[in-house]
């Protein structure tokens, strides 16, 4: 993977062993991307609106018939062909990303208690887009491959773009898409729409780390 200097690590990094680096790696990744499921599990519960990409999965679930997290793997799989012309290599974070997050989704939302109250239900919202923000932190910076969404923010960022307004225009593009399949936006998609890039761009430096080393005895992606 590619990282624009924009994102690169911002401390040292010297693991004891390539078992221990990768071991590091994928905890990373794991957590990260349960984080990023459990953070929209968070901003569908507050009902303030849903993040531009689950408008799209939301449309798409209602128009075919079929579960939110089964769209979420097969829009990733299909967003993958997006990569060719950005240069993006898939990884195992690749693979974990499009089936994980998707699982989580549908175990955490269940259990999440209902409320008509607006403040729970903001908290719902701010907490899962911070939760969110971090997730990526952690499971891009591990660098065992990005996810299919996040690899679209990846490549076009180094293109030049910032995170920020790479990740800005995407989610822009992304609810248009939504709304054109009958999802009404609402705050939640403002607030996650023009918060997420600044917050990923926040959080992605601090917690990356350097680029895996190659050779005969590393694991490969």
């Amino acid at each position: 993977m590619v990282v624009p200097s924009s994102i690169a690590p911002t401390r040292p990094y010297n693991p004891k062993s390539a078992t221990t680096d990768w071991t590091n790696r994928l905890t990373r990744c794991i957590l990260g991307l349960a984080m990023f499921g459990a953070g929209i599990a968070l901003i569908l519960q507050a009902e303030l609106g849903a993040a531009p990409w689950d408008m799209l999965h939301k449309g798409l679930s209602h128009k075919l018939d079929i579960p939110v997290g089964q769209v979420i793997v097969g829009t990733g799989v299909a967003i993958l062909l997006l990569w060719i012309p950005l240069r993006q290599r898939p990884g195992i974070g690749t693979v974990l990303n499009a089936v994980e997050i998707g699982v989580v989704v549908d175990l955490v939302l269940p259990h999440l208690p209902d409320t008509d109250r607006l403040v729970p239900r903001i908290l719902y919202l701010l907490g899962g887009v911070l939760i969110i923000a971090v997730g990526s932190g952690l499971y891009i910076g591990a660098g065992l491959g990005n996810g299919p969404r996040d690899g679209l923010m990846v490549g076009i960022a180094a293109k030049g773009i910032s995170v920020r307004l790479a990740r800005t225009a995407i989610e822009f593009i992304v609810g248009i898409g939504g709304i054109a399949l009958g999802i009404r936006p609402g705050v939640g998609t403002v607030i996650f729409m023009f918060g997420i890039g600044p917050l990923v761009q926040l959080f992605l430096p601090i917690m990356s780390l350097p680029a895996r080393k190659k050779s005969a005895s590393s694991i490969p992606d």
